[in-house]
């Protein structure tokens, strides 16, 4: 077993010029964790090329490579997506971003893509796993006007976090949001009802949000997407990935913004980091839709 301090985000006070300072960090109850279980957020750490993983992780990540090789230039095209989405909708006057499984730490995270647009644009990470909140600090040492908090939640349990102290500090659930399911989805089993879920979430947002959703699709190649969600079975959340339908359904009720749900979402082509095109290779789709 390994262990992680619990850091916590805690108000701050203003400075002379009556900004926000930043927050100070109160360290809580120790919390731990096994490194002997692959994890899937230390396994897309390492698929991007990330040190904050450990052995068992390693070998589970190489297990899906060998499967599917060109993997993480899809996820470097997921987290294209991501910043494409956070930058359209930032322009488009979104202020608050709810952003559940947001995983460890990389370059260009939703507060920093959406502070560089509107500096007092706020954002409450969700994620369940503890090494994540060793990066907390990290993540809401941002700067501007925006505040950024961190809750470790499950996305199984969409009340929990609605509810949550730190997501109720920096959003305001009367004013427009962007709800964010970036590459979390495919690890919601069925019979965990997935579909509920994300309804449940969307029901609490406001007229004039925003939902901003990525999936794993096995469209592309039914067979290698089988053998590589092989790999995932020894991790701590194995991955359910569903085709082009299945993944429309999560934008049920909600007005879907061209190009529509697609493998490759970019409509202001204003992504500086441009990922090499992967033709049909690309095994996910990722949209955005607004709630009228």
């Amino acid at each position: 077993m390994a262990d992680l301090q619990h850091e916590r985000e805690l108000p701050g006070g203003q400075d002379a010029a009556g900004l926000p300072q930043l927050n100070r960090v109160e360290t809580q109850a120790r919390i731990d964790f096994d490194t002997s279980i692959p994890h899937t957020a230390r396994m897309y750490d390492y698929f991007l090329g990330g040190k904050d993983n450990f052995a068992a992780d390693r070998a589970a990540a190489r297990a899906v490579l060998e499967a599917m090789p060109e993997l993480p230039l899809s996820l470097r095209l997921n987290r294209q997506f991501l910043r494409s989405a956070v930058r359209w909708t930032a322009n488009r006057g979104i202020r608050q971003y709810l952003d559940i499984g947001t995983g460890i730490p990389t370059a260009g995270n939703t507060h920093e893509t959406a502070q560089a647009i509107a500096p007092d644009a706020c954002v409450a990470y969700v994620d369940n796993d503890p090494i994540v909140l060793t990066h907390a600090r990290a993540l809401m040492a941002g700067h501007g006007l925006g505040r950024t908090t961190f809750t470790r939640a499950d996305l199984r349990e969409p009340k929990a976090i609605l509810s949550a102290p730190e997501v109720r500090e920096v959003i305001d659930f009367r004013q427009p949001v962007a709800l964010m399911l970036v590459a979390i989805l495919h690890f919601i089993r069925d019979e965990e009802r997935p579909y509920d879920i994300v309804s449940q979430l969307v029901e609490a947002l406001p007229s004039g949000s925003y939902l901003i959703l990525s999936h794993a699709s096995p469209d592309a190649d039914p067979e290698r997407a089988a053998k590589a969600s092989q790999g995932w079975r020894t991790a701590s959340a194995q991955m359910t990935m569903r085709p082009h339908r299945d993944v429309l359904r999560f934008f049920d009720g909600l007005e879907l913004v061209e190009p529509g749900l697609v493998t490759r979402w970019n409509p202001d082509g204003d992504d500086e980091d441009s990922v090499p095109e992967l033709g049909e290779r690309v095994m996910g789709y990722g949209g955005v839709a607004r709630k009228p």
